[in-house]
């Protein structure tokens, strides 16, 4: 029961400073459950994840194989509730207070620093996640390939996925 209730706590409080979702704050999740915690391995938390990435619906389904990894059905219901709740009271209220508000200038305002906020960390993850996974220099100069790719071409984002899976799997990298 301990164990349940230590889930459901840390993830509680992790879904308060999940502003841009859980990618916002996946290397400290990272730390957290497996170099904290010891819940899973290193391995089992990037197939988590990968699976999240894949199927369809939101991020935080590796929150709850994570849960069910831990405890069970149980451990992935307590998962799933834990990191659902406090952001969903938080943007609850924050949206009747921004409908309510009559300027139009104070409310743009907030929402341009909500999204300033989000786009914050979602890309100090990707940097921190960046750094800690390419260990080689191939993998930095295809991560690097990859981010000019995306922002200079409209190559669609499958083939790159499909390109770095080949080189994957041919083993070069």
């Amino acid at each position: 029961m301990t164990l349940l209730l230590s889930l459901f706590i840390k993830l509680s409080l992790f879904s308060v400073v999940a502003f841009g979702g859980i990618i916002a704050v996946l290397p400290s999740l990272f730390d957290l459950v497996v170099n904290q915690e010891h819940w899973i391995g290193a391995q089992t938390f990037v197939d988590y994840f990968a699976i999240a990435q894949a199927a369809p619906g939101p991020n935080f389904m590796a929150i709850t194989l994570i849960g069910w990894n831990i405890y069970g059905l149980v451990g992935a219901v307590v998962a799933s509730i834990a990191v659902c709740w406090p952001s969903s009271i938080m943007v609850f209220y924050l949206e009747r207070y921004i409908t309510g508000i009559e300027d139009p200038e104070k409310k743009q305002t907030i929402q341009y620093a909500a999204a300033a906020l989000a786009i914050g960390l979602v890309l100090t993850s990707s940097w921190k996640l960046t750094m800690s996974f390419n260990s080689h220099w191939t993998a930095m100069l295809l991560t690097l390939a990859v981010i000019a790719a995306t922002q200079l071409s409209k190559v669609h984002p499958l083939y790159l996925i499909a390109i770095g899976a080949m080189i994957g799997g041919a083993g070069l990298l």
